[in-house]
């Protein structure tokens, strides 16, 4: 076998589309509330996480490290304007404390002095070298007031307040310490009380979330695949033929549920990330912009290698999609013929191809695999440069005076905040693809529409009350007519020629022919599973286009060649949907003596039956054909070579259930054995999709024409 690939699916070129996007959005239409609940859950948890590092800042500064300039401002009257303006800034602080001609003034994130102005302050005397400590008291605090006294050349007093220098503070014992920090203290208790409600908060709007978008995903995925089943099984059978099961089904299970990844890994982890990016930077900006400026210089580089990342995730990932469909395919059909490969000793031979397809996958996967193992440490090591610069730089800050240790240390809890969104961006961005991708291909089945038009409006059925039920009758007398009936599976490539011919109300018309005369063809388009070209094609005078999909369906009802019973009950597979009860049921298995063989099954009619009814044999499975036929009682019953896979003495008790069941009903016989429709009114010999004799069986083989070659053949290959 030629290397040739015949296991590529399409290819994936989407990496993002905005229509692809607002059509999975449109469907939260109905989840409006879950999604509002959502996003607020969102927005209050990206809030929590941002005000944590402020929260921290204010209790290191404010508590913590608290800690007071002093300010003589009886000397200011030699200071230039700009450094006065500097002075009034200072004393407009928030918090500043005046004992007498002092004035403290608190080092939190206001304070901006620049190094010259620094340095003019000291040497006119108005800002005092060293750092204090200053709080305010009761009047009536008698462990305040007796720690004063005790140090009275240490402390600076006023009548509420008092301030001490940060190495007097030092050597006071932790006793006394407690004494005059104690709104400190309490601060401190207060806020980590607050941080944790606020990390608490957090946790139950993340949980919020997350449970919210989860159940939309679900749900969205519920409405999207029952959706496509619906489209899907009102397609012509034209278009199912033209795709593969296999593909289908994946449409309807993997690539709807890229969609749920979509809103519970890609949209709301693109929502949080950005606005988790977006508030740390507006965040360091309030808190210091000269620091923020030196923070942001990383991304360039950030936003250059986020690019790169992205191209080459995406060429590894269509390579691994690729590859992995390769892998699948071929798995897929070697195991499906893994018996015919036995036969023909090809096991050595597949394990050559399928390595080769295997070692491609392992090539993509490890392809995808270096794209991240890059970007992650290029990005770590990014983030460690900025905040080794912010570190830099904001140190030299906090020694001039010109940024408080609490800022500092926020804006290093904030870079990494910052950064750790970028990282997951980047690695969403494969879930992304695979959504787009997923998406793109899931509408594209939902778009097309290759369905049998059902535009009729002549009904055929009349409803009739009984016991309090309505029950449908159908009203067809069964007069079927073919008139000059043209068809092509193939344009070009005609099944049916020119076909016409009558089969009156209850006859029995016997179809036979040759494989490929066009005998099940006659089937599909009596009940419209396929559209004729040309002619028409008439039930008791009214063209069948003209009689709704529905009523025609039920009132003519073919048994398949290829039976197909579904995974359940003996019960449900030949109700098959319908309100019937057991005794309907066991009448219409006794009709066609199927009742013999499934009252020896273990369960009897609740037997369940295995994928495929492959734990009852193919004759059997027959017979429930025809039973559910029965039950199902149409005006019109086909058989499409219904007994091809039934042993003589089942086929006799088939015919005699069928000679009992079709009295009066129109029936239409399509078999291979001739010696199955002996007794039939009518026999219509097809050849090459014509009509080449009509006659009753005698009537046939005296024309000696190609029936009675047919029935010659078949009698010597018997006898």
């Amino acid at each position: 076998m030629a290397d040739i690939d015949y296991f590529e699916t399409e290819e994936v070129v989407k990496e993002y589309d905005s229509k692809i996007t607002a059509r999975i959005i449109s469907y939260l239409k109905p989840y409006r509330f879950l999604a509002l609940l959502c996003l607020f859950a969102l927005i209050f948890s990206t809030l929590g996480e941002l005000v944590v590092p402020v929260l921290q800042q204010r209790l290191i500064d404010r508590a913590i490290m608290s800690r007071f300039l002093l300010l003589k401002l009886d000397n200011r009257t030699a200071l230039n304007t700009e450094t006065q303006k500097t002075v009034d800034d200072l004393v407009a602080v928030r918090g500043v404390l005046e004992i007498g001609e002092y004035s403290f003034v608190p080092m939190d994130e206001k304070i901006r002095i620049s190094g010259r102005d620094e340095e003019d302050l000291k040497t006119k005397g108005v800002l005092e070298h060293g750092q204090w400590y200053a709080f305010s008291f009761p009047d009536d605090s008698e462990p305040v007031i007796s720690l004063i006294e005790k140090y009275p050349g240490r402390f600076v007093r006023g009548d509420s307040s008092a301030a001490i220098k940060i190495e007097d503070l030092a050597v006071l014992t932790p006793e006394e310490k407690e004494i005059i920090r104690f709104r400190d203290l309490s601060l401190i208790a207060k806020t980590v009380t607050v941080i944790f409600a606020i990390l608490a908060g957090v946790f139950v709007f993340t949980f919020i979330q997350t449970w919210t978008s989860t159940l939309i995903a679900q749900k969205v995925m519920k409405d999207i695949r029952l959706e496509l089943f619906k489209k899907t099984g009102s397609q012509s059978t034209a278009f199912l033929s033209r795709h593969p099961v296999g593909r289908i089904v994946t449409r309807l299970t993997g690539d709807v549920e890229t969609i749920n990844e979509f809103f519970t890994s890609v949209l709301i982890a693109f929502m949080k990330d950005l606005s988790v990016m977006a508030g740390a930077l507006i965040t360091l900006f309030i808190l210091s912009p000269k620091l923020a400026a030196v923070a942001i210089l990383t991304l360039p580089p950030v936003l250059v290698v986020t690019a790169f990342s992205r191209v080459k995730a995406r060429d590894a990932f269509r390579q691994q999609r690729t590859a992995s469909s390769r892998v699948n395919s071929y798995l897929s059909e070697r195991l499906s013929g893994v018996q015919v490969v036995q036969l023909f000793l090809g096991e050595k031979r597949s394990e050559r191809e399928f390595g080769k397809r295997d070692e491609e996958f392992l090539k993509a996967n490890m392809a995808e695999m270096y794209v991240y193992a890059t970007f992650r440490p290029i990005i770590d090591f990014l983030s460690t440069l900025t905040t080794a610069a912010v570190i830099a730089v904001g140190a030299n800050l906090v020694l001039n005076l010109s940024l408080s240790l609490g800022v500092l240390i926020a804006f290093i809890n904030l870079v990494a905040l910052f950064y750790s969104p970028v990282m997951d961006i980047a690695e969403k961005y494969t879930l992304l693809q695979s959504a787009m991708a997923g998406g793109e291909r899931v509408f594209a089945l939902m778009d097309t529409n290759e369905k049998i038009h059902d535009n009729g409006k002549h009904h055929i059925e009349s409803e009739t009350a009984q016991e309090n039920k309505t029950i449908t009758r159908s009203t067809v007398r069964g007069h079927i007519q073919f008139d000059h009936v043209s068809f092509a599976y193939k344009e070009g490539e005609d099944v049916l020629k020119n076909l016409s011919f009558t089969v009156k109300p209850g006859e029995m018309a016997a179809i036979v022919g040759y494989t490929g005369a066009g005998k099940t063809t006659i089937t599909n388009v009596l009940t419209r599973l396929w559209d004729i070209q040309r002619g028409t094609i008439t039930l008791d005078g009214i063209p069948i286009e003209e009689i709704p999909l529905p009523e025609l369906r039920r009132s003519v009802l073919p048994v398949l060649q290829e039976v197909f019973l579904f995974s359940g009950s003996v019960a449900e597979n030949i109700s098959l949907g319908l309100p019937l009860d057991r005794d309907t049921i066991v009448e219409a298995a006794q009709a066609v003596h199927a009742d013999e063989f499934i009252k020896t099954l273990p369960q009897g009619y609740d037997t369940i039956l295995s994928e495929g009814a492959t734990n009852i044999s193919s004759g059997q499975r027959q017979l429930l054909s025809f039973a559910r036929v029965i039950a199902h009682n149409p005006a019109m019953v086909i058989l499409d070579e219904a007994t091809s896979s039934i042993d003589t003495e089942t086929e006799r008790l088939i015919q005699l259930g069928i000679q009992r069941v079709l009295s009066g009903r129109t029936s239409i016989v399509i078999a291979h054995r001739l010696s199955t429709i002996r007794h039939a009114d009518r026999i219509l010999v097809l050849s090459g999709g014509v009509l080449a004799e009509e006659g009753k069986h005698d009537e046939l083989i005296a024309q000696n024409g190609l029936y009675a070659g047919l029935y010659r053949l078949q009698f010597s290959e018997t006898a």
